[in-house]
Formats: C-alpha cells, structure tokens, sequence
C-alpha cells in the first residue's frame, strides 16, 4: 500500500509538471520573440563585434568572413588570441581586412574565469557605442547584424541576447544541443524576461550578447562576473539587479553556430557548464533526478509493467505512462519546431536524458577529482562552483 501511494504521489507529480513545461512551452512558442531581415538597414552607431578566441583555427576564418560580409552597419571587428597554441592568431592575420583587429590576450588573472578575462580585455579596447560579444564559432547569415540591431533600437535593451540556430549533424549533437531550447521554450516564460527586472527571470547566451556601453558599465562587465563559469548567465542576473532591460530573441536561422562535433566535444562541452549552470551540486542533483522522473520513468514504468503486472500499483496502464511520454514527446517537438530543429528527434528523447545522465558524472568527476571543470588544456581553480 505504501509502495502504490508512492508511486501514485510521483506520477501525479509528474503529470502536474508536464503540464505546466507545456504551457510554458506552448505560451513561447505563441510570444518568443525572432530576428526579422530588415529591408533598407541604416546604422550609423559603431558596433564593437569582440570575439575571443582559444585554439579556433579551424573555425574563425568561416565567422570572420561571415561578419565582413554584413552591410549597412558601421563595425570593428576585435579578435583576442587567448593563449591559442594552433594557428588562430596567423588565421586572423592572414584576412588583412582594415576591420580586423588582432590583439595578444594577457596572461590569466588570479580570481578571473579565462573567457570573462578575454572579454574583459576586449571590451576595454573597444571604440563602439554598443558591444558585441560572440564566439568564434558563431557564424552570421546575410542580414544578420542589421536585424540584431534592429532588435536592440526596437527594445531599447541594455542587453540583447540571441538563441542561435543550433547546426547539429552527429547524434550525438542531435541528442543534447536540443536540450538548450527545451529548457528555455519550456521552463523559462520570455514574456518575464523581457518584460520585468526579477533576476530570478534571467537568461542569456554568450554566443551573442549585444550590450549599450553604458549598459555594460552599470552592470558591471564582465568585471562583476569573473568568477563564473556561465558568465552569460551572471551577466543577465547583473543587468537585471541593475534595474535595466533584458532583451532575450531567437536567431531565426539568421545567426547559427556548431558547437561541437563529437560526443567527446559534447560530452566535455555540457559538462563543463553544467553543474554551475544549476547553481551548485545540490540543486544539479535535484535537477538531474526531475528530468529523470519526468522524462524516463514512464517509459520504464512502461516497460516493466508489460514484463510483470505486479509492478503496475494499480495506476491506469498503459494509458498513464503513454500518455506522460506523449506530452513530453510532444514539448520536445514543440521546442524543436520554435528554434528550428530537427522536430523528427524528438521521440528519442528518453536516449538524451540517458546521455545527459553520462555528462553529469563527468562533471562531478571533474568536481571530486579537480575542485572543477576543465576545458581547453585549463582547470579551473578550486571553489570556483559553488557545492551548495
């Protein structure tokens, strides 16, 4: 009797859950906003586009080369070598393009976080009214940086962040990088983050973060963030502390990035952010343990209640489990269809949750084993992720 009460109490808690993803997911898909193509773009502001790069050979010639080509738009271009061991800083210099400027990163400072200490650096040699910061992976589609700006003169944002279109080729990619736009369609209303100043309401993504000057400065920069892992998360809670508006839009395939390229790369790429992005072990563990139940325990609810009928508790079967699967099913096609994924993905996602499972115990390896997560040839320092 106690078992069945259990396993009542979650799947109820489970069903209440779902619902309430989808109608987030459903209210996102109605309001997220998108990048539009704009006609006739006239900007006469100069836009400081800041691109830090660590060992990015094989990819900033293609971003570079996409951002050259953006017209009616007055820009710099500031590409900062971040200690790369490849031929990143020979890449650059090889475009001899007046608007490309190439500068040698210092040495990391103590208590600074090696992208937010790039950042850093380029901000303070910038020359533009507003701030462009993006990857070196990121690439622009004709049209794009108008339609960015175009965004921010609409919301007269301090900061506008962009969702890339995600390019994902291997399963690997196909898997996991979804993942992102299931957790901002479905858990994250864009209506409070555009529309109100709670920090608890704040999301950004560091593959496009366009600042005013004087919105980076009266947040603090990236100087306010230095510590942290996910700075395009800090860097949103910072704006919003400060009383200024958050702007948060999706690419519309104007802008696209590949994060990665194999399962190793996906692997250690999540890993990296993950347990930070939660706020600590704690709430990543608890995180970790819902998107199991919602996500994985119907289908094995399912399953081992065809193989032995004694662990079915008495709850309505198959239709309870079914039913659960298909509205998960269905807000991961919902997610795929608003940031134009593959939606045909979407039933495997019990294997991305499986997956995700296995990137977890990387990143608490790391945690045990080094204090942090390591990336690109660093470790960060002990006591830089929060355990609480």
């Amino acid at each position: 009797m106690v078992l069945e009460a259990l396993c009542g109490l979650t799947f109820l808690f489970i069903s209440l859950a779902l619902i309430a993803i989808a109608m987030i997911a459903i209210l996102n898909a109605l309001t997220f906003p998108r990048l539009k193509r704009v006609s006739s773009p006239v900007h006469d502001q100069l836009v400081s586009i800041l691109i830090p790069a660590r060992n990015e050979e094989a990819v900033i010639v293609s971003t570079l080369t996409s951002l050259l080509a953006q017209t009616g738009v007055n820009f710099e271009i500031l590409v900062l070598d971040d200690g790369s061991t490849d031929g990143t800083a020979e890449q650059v210099r090889q475009l001899a393009d007046p608007r490309v400027r190439l500068l040698a990163g210092k040495p990391l400072q103590e208590g600074w976080f090696g992208k937010n200490w790039a950042c850093h650096q380029l901000a303070v040699q910038a020359q533009g009214d507003l701030l462009l910061f993006t990857d070196a992976d990121v690439i622009w589609n004709q049209g794009a940086l108008a339609a960015l700006l175009q965004e921010q003169q609409k919301s007269l944002a301090a900061l506008v962040t962009i969702w890339p279109t995600q390019i994902t080729q291997t399963w690997s990619e196909r898997l996991i990088i979804p993942l992102m736009a299931l957790t901002i369609i479905g858990y994250l209303p864009s209506l409070l983050v555009n529309k109100t100043f709670w920090p608890a309401f704040a999301a950004a993504n560091g593959q496009c973060l366009l600042f005013t000057r004087e919105g980076y400065q009266a947040s603090g920069g990236h100087e306010a963030v230095r510590s942290s892992i996910v700075e395009d998360i800090a860097l949103a809670h910072s704006v919003k502390r400060a009383k200024l508006r958050l702007w948060m839009a999706d690419g519309s395939g104007l802008i696209t990035c590949r994060m990665y390229r194999s399962w190793p790369e996906v692997r250690s790429g999540f890993a990296k952010n993950i347990i930070a992005g939660y706020g600590g072990v704690l709430p990543f563990l608890l995180g970790w343990l819902f998107h199991w139940l919602a996500f994985l325990l119907p289908v094995i609810y399912l399953i081992v209640g065809l193989l032995d009928p004694q662990f079915r508790f008495g709850l309505p079967f198959p239709t309870l489990s079914i039913l659960l699967f298909a509205v998960s099913i269905a807000i991961r096609a919902l997610s795929a269809a608003v940031t134009r994924q593959r939606i045909i993905d979407a039933p495997f996602l019990p294997f991305s949750v499986i997956l995700m499972s296995i990137i977890a115990l990387q990143a608490l390896y790391w945690q045990l084993r080094y204090g942090g997560p390591r990336w690109k040839g660093r470790t960060l320092a002990k006591g830089a992720v929060s355990l609480t």
